[in-house]
């Protein structure tokens, strides 16, 4: 029972969190895409409990650090979005972390398991570089971090699949479906914008 809860907690707001963004992506008016952009990051952080739990039972070391590693960026992207800037651009330091973390992570995984020896860690690894390269390049304004965010929910899901979790694999395609309307919808903006430049 306990499981279920994690997984509907942590499903749901991670989910809402894709939508919100998809959402902010085609919303018309700043106003709106700011309130699109708070819900966003705090649909990301109440969700973020359930899943780094998980993680952690799962012996998920990598993931589980890298999606502690999140925190402190959620957290300013939500001051962002709360003082009306509709890009946040990470501070170095939240690179800096979110490598940290990662190599954290990897190294409690190769101890915890003797070397990278089970699929599971390949799928974790698709997870940390969703997850980095999709949020650099995105914090950059680069479409391509979405690319980035499909391997991750791909990864994910694909482990959430192999542990049993079939609430959070159903999320994170899902998801996969937010990201790639929210790449579509950002091209087409980038389209509209350099036609009207020309």
């Amino acid at each position: 029972m306990l499981n279920l809860l994690l997984q509907v907690w942590g499903g749901a707001f991670y989910l809402l969190n894709k939508l919100f963004f998809s959402q902010a992506e085609r919303a018309v008016s700043v106003r709106a895409q700011q309130s699109r952009l708070i819900l966003a990051w705090s649909c990301y952080l109440i969700g973020l409990p359930p899943w780094v739990f998980i993680f952690i039972s799962e012996r998920n070391w990598i993931a589980a650090a890298v999606e502690t590693s999140g925190v402190p960026a959620m957290i300013m992207g939500l001051i962002a979005a709360r003082q009306g800037e509709m890009s946040f651009r990470g501070q170095a330091w939240l690179d800096y972390l979110a490598r940290l973390m990662v190599v954290v992570g990897l190294g409690l995984s190769i101890y915890d398991f003797g070397g990278l020896t089970t699929l599971n860690q390949v799928w974790e690894l698709g997870i940390a570089a969703g997850f980095l390269l999709g949020t650099y390049l995105l914090a950059r304004q680069k479409a391509q971090g979405y690319f980035w965010f499909v391997v991750g929910n791909i990864s994910a899901a694909a482990l959430m699949l192999r542990q049993g979790y079939f609430v959070l694999m159903t999320q994170q395609l899902l998801s996969l479906v937010l990201v790639v309307d929210a790449y579509w919808v950002r091209k087409r903006k980038r389209e509209q914008r350099q036609t009207t430049d020309r």
